[in-house]
């Protein structure tokens, strides 16, 4: 019998390798980081391989207090080095000059050891920055990513980290050039299988700032992220580990600096799914150290909205660059594709279903089987309640004869509706498979409900090496 349901398997499914994802790191130029940071990369002995970076250290170079802002997990099961950064920053009013990284070793759900180790990091860290006005006792954020429960060899970490000082130039790596970069976004890395780097140049009245960061995830990626203290905050939410730390030298008030990041994760890294599993180790860590900035000019978005709405954008654009490369390298993922929603009541709702439709299974298979079984589509979309308008009011429904479900290619040529007004279309099996076996393609959901509400989402398919891959994820 099990032969022959392998036998019968085998002749109706076909195996797809994973494509290589190496073309999506690209060198950069060093011109185009931002001025005032020094960082790199490096093995401290963490991972089994040897050789392989497991620790990065990030370090502000001016004198003056560098703004900080991050977004964390929202994971009730919050990891040691996110709970000590938010201490960090909370101390500090929203200051940081440093991030010590590993890889390796999430430091999650390991009781009182872990959270002494996340703050022997600080404390280590902390020694390598050059002298401050700032006063602050601590001003290092920390990230772990990796396996949960299990200790990190601190030892080892602490010797990895006092490489890096001064006094030890025959161990120190630390730069500003693109390998440094380049070494830093590799320490990142656990299944990804490339290093996530972006950077990029943008103007405020006519003074010209630097934006560079990096990231790592490929599974356990569904982040549900906001500020310090935060926790859900709608019901029925679904949510390895995605970090990300971007740098600027635009000089931003610790306050606008949360505000901008808390609006582009919403529309980047919270709009991003592999496998629809929130991680206890999320977190996007942002500073902005003010050295390209002219002197007193701070951007801010009560005193200087124009330049903050600016500063907001470029930020929004960027995050999502970053985030859309986690998803490309989903683990074992063959598609990439952008899930719309228009038409919704709000921007809440829309980003809602779409978030449902990105984590359904069976949405998911059937795009690593190239198969238009838009019904699953549907299905995933009438499965999310939308929200009152107002405290007291009744929600408003989903007529099914307004509802549009189209796929898109990303090659220009021709779209394919499905469903029109919630009518069937005959569909072209043949120009449908065209398009599903696209690397990159959209699936577009509109509503009808005439509400300008609209949200885009991120995701890949579930691929057999998915399965391989998180079947022996610890050994």
């Amino acid at each position: 019998m099990f032969k022959s349901f392998t036998k019968r398997l085998m002749s109706t499914i076909t195996f797809k390798p994973t494509p290589s994802k190496a073309h999506h790191h690209i060198p950069l130029p060093s011109s185009s980081f931002p001025n005032g940071y020094i960082l790199g990369g490096f093995y401290s002995g963490i991972k089994k391989k040897l050789g392989v970076p497991d620790l990065a250290v990030i370090l502000s170079t001016v004198e003056n207090p560098t703004s900080a802002a991050a977004c964390f997990t929202r994971n009730a099961f919050k990891a040691a080095p996110v709970l000590v950064s938010e201490e960090v920053l909370k101390r500090s009013g929203g200051y940081a000059r440093a991030v010590v990284v590993n890889s390796g070793c999430a430091n999650a759900v390991t009781g009182k050891q872990g959270m002494d180790d996340a703050w022997t990091m600080v404390k280590e860290t902390d020694a390598l920055l050059p002298p401050s006005s700032s006063g602050f006792n601590h001003e290092t954020l920390v990230m772990s990513t990796g396996v949960i429960g299990q200790n990190l060899p601190i030892g080892k970490i602490v010797a990895g980290i006092r490489s890096q000082s001064k006094v030890n130039e025959s161990t120190r790596i630390l730069g500003s050039h693109f390998t440094a970069w380049e070494s830093a976004a590799k320490a990142f890395m656990t299944t990804d299988t490339f290093p996530k780097l972006r950077s990029r140049t943008f103007t405020i009245d006519g003074v010209a700032y630097r934006m560079a960061g990096m990231d790592k995830g490929a599974g356990m990626i569904h982040p549900n992220m906001g500020p310090a203290g935060t926790t859900f905050t709608s019901p029925k939410q679904l949510h390895a580990t995605l970090l990300g730390c971007i740098l600027t030298d635009a000089a931003v008030s610790p306050r606008s600096l949360q505000s901008a990041l808390t609006y582009a994760v919403d529309r980047s890294f919270n709009s991003i799914s592999v496998d629809g599993d929130m991680s206890t180790n999320d977190s996007i860590y942002l500073l902005a150290n003010g050295a390209a900035a002219p002197k007193g000019f701070v951007i801010d978005e009560e005193t200087n909205k124009d330049a903050y709405e600016v500063f907001k954008t470029e930020l929004t654009d960027f995050a999502a660059d970053l985030a859309k490369l986690v998803v490309r390298d989903g683990e074992g993922a063959t598609k990439f594709v952008t899930v719309t929603v228009k038409g919704a009541p709000t921007y809440r709702d829309a980003h809602n279903i779409a978030s449902r439709i990105s984590t359904s299974a069976l949405v998911k298979t059937a795009l690593y089987g190239e198969d238009a079984n838009w019904g699953r589509i549907l299905a995933a979309t009438g499965s999310v309640p939308l929200l009152p308008s107002s405290a007291g009011s009744s929600a408003p429904t989903i007529d099914p004869t307004k509802v549009n479900v189209t796929f898109v290619p990303s090659d220009g040529t021709q779209p394919l509706p499905v469903l029109v007004n919630g009518e069937p279309e005959k569909v072209d099996e043949v120009r449908a498979k065209e398009i599903l076996s696209l690397e990159d393609f959209e699936v577009n959901v509109d509503l009808g409900m005439g509400g300008d509400g609209e949200a885009q989402y991120w995701t890949c398919d579930f691929s057999y090496e998915y399965v391989r891959i998180n079947g022996d994820y610890r050994s």
